[in-house]
């Protein structure tokens, strides 16, 4: 009887271990996730199969084919705008590849602003779009990854539940996770008042896994369709130097102008995603003239398998000729993204990158210390912000191509939130760009070779850089 239990838990146990592998092999992933799966999982049967179901990539897969159905009922961007293509820029050949990248990946074509302003801080973002609501006199649109309900997330209810009393549809999509604080009692009023309010990927048994990952890291308010807004800056008080003097220092996006048309597109099948159910109202996408500013706005989630915003930096690196700015809170860069910024050092560009002294967590702090050496060997020139948290997410192209949004320079914001950033060509908005950069450098301090560490501290670096992945 024995003998006979054993054999039936041998070829059962085997039995689990092929189809556990077949699983995960036609997954395609990385040979070395791949192995790291059958390996962790191997030890844990039955279970495994569970973990992979929330864990592993087959849940993106199933929110993919959702999403794409929301997708083709908002229909195509190339009917909204008749000056989709910019004839200036179609001579240009790194412009041009860009351009055919992301209208290729993302549907998003190429389309223009009467007006692009670069706001820095949550400051002046949230006059200005306290401003913009205000005036609204249709709707309103907001996204975002957190809104806290504190001094500054009230000021933005209030202005919302005023314009939502005389008639404007106001719409809230927050992120269940980001904006874990919001609670029936804060937004009760701005529903009594007509807003709606949704949640991304809302906590529930069956939904387990986008609780961990898959969270919209947009930052989105439409208005009208005539004004948006896009950038890095939360709904918050830790981004509001006037609330408190280690706010983070930030960068935000004001447009007017037909590419809101573009913006007013994500934020539909965002919330037709979220609601499952169809967005109508007239207005949403009004007749605007052309601008003499070009813009394209890129987004990126695990719903797509182009990885857009990791792919379009990394043509954008590797394009590359003069000048190569990175700004970004977060660096824990893929090895194409290693790769692509010390070929472009080593090939003579100015490559530059400038983080926080220190982040908001020590893991990604640590993590991102350990890339320094082969940066600066490279000769990368790698800048430390001092003041406070640096939360800006930009890169300076050649003074030509200028990216700006909400995604971090590393794998999360690459291939697992739902981020979203703007190319903007040209040189005014690079001109801008540049200058608030060099602004932010004069208040850094430039890391220089070697560094001399303790030997716990290159200890802490390496053993953080394993989570890499992760972080």
């Amino acid at each position: 009887m024995l003998a006979e239990l054993s054999l039936a838990l041998s070829v059962g146990w085997a039995a689990y271990l092929v189809v556990l592998s077949a699983w995960i092999i036609l997954q395609k992933r990385s040979p070395a996730s791949a192995l790291a799966w059958i390996l962790g999982l191997s030890l844990l049967p039955v279970v495994g199969f569970a973990l992979y179901h929330w864990f592993g990539p087959m849940r993106i897969k199933r929110q993919a084919v959702r999403r794409r159905r929301n997708r083709q009922r908002v229909g195509s961007v190339d009917e909204w705008t008749e000056h989709a293509t910019l004839a200036a820029l179609a001579q240009q050949p790194t412009a041009a590849r860009a351009i055919t990248l992301i209208q290729r990946i993302t549907s998003q074509p190429i389309s223009t602003a009467q007006r692009i302003d670069m706001l820095s801080d949550g400051a002046t973002t949230f006059d200005a779009l306290l401003r913009a609501i205000a005036e609204a006199q249709q709707h309103v649109h907001l996204e975002y990854y957190i809104v806290e309900p504190d001094h500054t997330g009230t000021r933005i209810r209030d202005a919302l539940i005023k314009v939502a009393t005389r008639g404007v549809r106001v719409r809230l999509l927050a992120d269940a996770v980001g904006s874990a604080g919001l609670n029936w009692r804060f937004l009760k009023p701005l529903r009594d008042a007509g807003g709606e309010v949704v949640f991304f990927h809302p906590f529930r048994l069956a939904t387990l896994k986008p609780l961990l990952n898959l969270r919209t890291h947009r930052k989105i308010v439409v208005i009208d369709g005539r004004v948006g807004f896009a950038g890095g800056v939360n709904l918050t008080d830790q981004q509001d130097e006037r609330q408190r003097p280690d706010a983070f220092r930030d960068l935000h996006l004001r447009i007017e102008g037909e590419a809101v048309h573009g913006l007013q597109a994500v934020f539909i099948e965002d919330w037709m995603y979220a609601t499952r159910r169809p967005l109508i109202q007239h207005g949403l996408f009004p007749t605007l003239p052309p601008g003499e500013l070009a813009a394209q706005w890129l987004p990126s989630g695990p719903d797509n398998r182009w990885e857009p915003i990791h792919r379009v930096m990394m043509q954008a690196i590797n394009d590359a000729r003069q000048r190569l700015w990175l700004v970004t809170p977060y660096f824990v860069p893929t090895d194409a993204a290693r790769f692509a910024l010390t070929s472009a050092a080593l090939r003579g560009v100015d490559v530059r990158l400038l983080v926080p002294r220190r982040a908001d967590t020590l893991l990604v702090t640590l993590a991102s210390r350990s890339f320094f050496d082969e940066l600066l060997r490279a000769g990368v020139r790698v800048f430390e912000y001092l003041p406070r948290m640096l939360h800006t997410k930009a890169m300076l192209v050649d003074d030509q191509l200028s990216i700006l949004g909400s995604a971090n320079f590393d794998e999360r914001s690459f291939r697992l939130n739902f981020e979203l950033c703007v190319c903007l060509h040209g040189q005014a908005p690079a001109s801008t760009l540049r200058q608030i950069i060099e602004t932010d450098l004069t208040h850094s301090r430039e890391v220089l070779r070697p560094r001399v560490l303790p030997l716990w501290r290159r200890l802490a670096e390496a053993t953080a850089r394993l989570f890499a992945p992760l972080l």
